[in-house]
This record gives structure tokens, sequence and C-alpha cells, in this order.
């Protein structure tokens, strides 16, 4: 078959199915924007970067953009058939930016698969979840409502969707939520298997930490309260007193991935740098910002407890590969979690705001690694049984792309 993969930052969550598919013999190609300067394991065309939208209204302005995205997306795409006489048997776009919107004007017989990532719902997700942080009344209700709107005509256009778990399926309607398949992109579990050998040094320093160090980790993108800096940053000065020779590695860039910057700082880090940072003996907290992916894994391979928090949103990769490398993992009790942790088991989950049993289980995951011993190796044994990229999640992808044929 002809794949035509959409994505505005390719390879996004399509990094190794557009070449699993290349394998299995068909032809794909992958439609990305101009600004995307990542690699790509398949051939690409870009579109035109869409023009800036200056609408005064927040609630018109990102639907604006999405369909300004999208009418690019398909510009592009009518140049590919026009000029080219290419026209793919299956699209595999993204819906998040709005690439998908006018597709089907360009080629109405390809079948048409978005990647479903999540719903914006009003209530019992990010929303309002967050006391400290979040904009109660109508106004916030109705912005969260406007921020669907591109979501739900790009779903009401597929054929099928594919979701990466559970719950992010399930925030879709049930009436959209018929057409999403659930199938996680997948972890290498091969690559991420616990190694005794692991070294991290931290960047700029001549400081090395090994398997079985007091080391606590921390990795996001960005360090902000959709991803519970707060609440770790609020836990580590008890952390620090309690245990002397602890040091705390946390991964992640300044600004912010998913919410506002906040009003009274810099970033979030800095914000809360002033306000717990006097407690804090910051010579053994090491801000790492963005670092390459194989350190990663090896700062991974050398934690001694890993804490994971997220609001009720998008799963975070680092969490499944955090248990694939067999972290004793300390999480947030929030619904997306609780579909791959099991409390006591496979990690331990403490409730979002408590900071008093954050700083707990740190603690008892930094003085008791032996507690957590058997977790370590339930959690990676779950990943491997459940998200394993070659053995699990891929056949599983390769499916649903091969099988569009059979829908709609």
């Amino acid at each position: 078959m002809k794949i035509l993969f959409v994505h505005q930052n390719f390879p996004g969550q399509f990094p190794h199915l557009a070449p699993a598919l290349v394998a299995r013999g068909h032809e794909v190609l992958a439609l990305t924007a101009e600004t995307n300067t990542r690699a790509s394991p398949v051939r690409v065309v870009k579109y035109r970067k869409p023009d800036e939208v200056t609408l005064s209204s927040g609630l018109t302005r990102l639907y604006a953009q999405s369909a300004e995205r999208g009418a690019r997306a398909a510009l592009a795409a009518r140049q590919l058939r026009d000029k080219n006489g290419y026209a793919p048997d299956v699209i595999v776009g993204h819906s998040g930016w709005g690439e998908t919107l006018f597709l089907r004007e360009v080629w109405p017989q390809a079948k048409l698969l978005v990647y479903a990532e999540l719903m914006y719902r009003t209530t019992g997700l990010d929303t309002d979840f967050d006391p400290e942080f979040a904009r109660p009344g109508l106004e916030a209700r109705v912005s969260t409502v406007a921020r669907s709107a591109h979501l739900v005509q790009s779903m009401v256009q597929a054929d099928a969707g594919l979701s990466p778990t559970q719950f992010q399926a399930d925030t879709f309607p049930p009436e959209l939520r018929a057409k999403i398949t659930v199938c996680h992109d997948g972890v290498d579990t091969d690559r991420l298997a616990p190694r005794a050998d692991a070294r991290f040094t931290v960047p700029g320093t001549t400081r090395v930490f090994r398997p079985g160090d007091e080391v606590v980790t921390f990795v996001n993108r960005s360090l902000e309260p959709y991803r519970g800096f707060h609440s770790f940053m609020r836990a580590l000065p008890e952390v620090l007193a309690a245990r002397p020779k602890a040091h705390v590695l946390i991964v992640g860039e300044e600004g912010q991935s998913y919410g506002a910057p906040p009003k009274d700082a810099e970033s979030w880090k800095q914000k809360f740098l002033n306000e717990v940072g006097g407690q804090l003996d910051l010579d053994r907290v090491h801000f790492l910002g963005r670092i390459p992916y194989a350190d990663y894994v090896n700062l991974l391979h050398v934690s001694r407890v890993h804490a994971y928090l997220t609001y009720p949103f998008v799963l975070s990769w680092s969490l499944l590969e955090s248990m694939a490398a067999g972290c004793a993992v300390v999480a947030s009790d929030t619904a997306p979690v609780r579909e791959v942790i099991r409390d006591g088991e496979t990690g331990r989950l403490v409730e979002f705001f408590d900071i008093a049993g954050w700083a707990e289980a740190l603690i008892e995951g930094l003085s008791e690694p032996e507690t957590y011993a058997p977790m370590r190796v339930a959690a990676r044994r779950h990943i491997v049984e459940t998200y394993d990229l070659k053995t699990k999640c891929l056949p599983r992808l390769i499916e649903f792309v091969e099988g569009a044929h059979r829908r709609g």
C-alpha cells in the first residue's frame, strides 16, 4: 500500500511504525512542517508554515490556528496529487494540530486513521484538577470546550482512531470512542534493560553516579505543575534532610509544554526554587535540562527511586521507560497512572498533593531499597509482557494500519 504519515514533528509517535511498514514492502511517505528538523526514517515532504493568527479571542484562536495548519497541509497534499500523481491508500495523522482536517477533500478515497491522544473535558481531567492553579468558573469551562473543536472534527472525519492508553481513549465521548483502538507506541525493553555497569555523569562536572547510589530521579519534558513539579519540589526539603548523602537528578526544560506560565516568576522552576530553595542543599539537586537519550537511559539505570507525577492527562513515555529500566517508581495516584501501576506490586502510588506522603515514600525508597526490589522486578516484567515494542505493540500497530481497508 501507499501510506502517508502526517505529523508536524514527524516521526513523533511513529518512529518505529513507519520504518516497520517500509520493511513489510509498503511505500511510506511523511508530510511534516517545514520547521521540523528531526531526522526521519522515511522520505518526507514539507508544508509551509501557517500564517500567524491574530484573533483577539482565545476562544477562536486555537481552532483558527489548527484550521490554518490543516489548510497548509491540504495545499501540500494537493500539490503531491496534481504534480506527482500521488494518492495514498491510507493516511495516518495526529489530530492534535489540525493537519488532517481537510485531507479528505484532496484524497476522498483514502482511509484516514488519526492518533487520538486526548479529548479535553471541563470536569474530571486537567481543567479542574489542581485547585492551586485552576481557573474556576464559566470562562475556564468555555475555553476547554473551545479547545476541543478541531479534535472533534478530526475524529468525525476519521475511519478509525488510535490511542496509546485506555484512559486517554476513554476521554472521548462514546460516539467517537467506538472508533478508537487502544495500543501503546511501545517500549524498547531491550535497550532499557537494567545494567549494573551503567554510569551517569552530571554534565559539566566530574560527578559520576552508579547503580546503588542514593539517587532520586525526576524526568519530564518541562518542569511544570501538569507533571507535579510543585509537589515534588515541596517534598525535597524533608527528603534531603533525612538522607544527607542523597542526590536529586531532575531532567526537564524551564518552559511549559501544557499549562500556562507562572504569573509571579520567570519559570515554574524559578517559582518553586523561590519557595523551597532556601531549605535545600542545592549542591545535591542537579537540574539537567534536556539531555541526550543515551544519557537519559543511563540516568534511569542509576536511579534508586524514580518520582513520576501527572494530572489526569496524557501519560508520559518516561513512566513506562522507567519501569522497563527496573526503577523503583513512586508515582501519583491519578487515573492514567493507575492503568499502569498497581500500588505495592509494580510501584508505589501517592496522592498527588500529599507532600508529607511523597517525602515519606521517597525516603523509604532511598533508605530501604530491599523493600522496593520485588517491585522493580515486577514493574519491568509488566512492561515487557504488556508494552514491549517488538513483541506486543508494533505487531498490533502494523495490523491497525494494514487492516485499514476493512474499516468504514
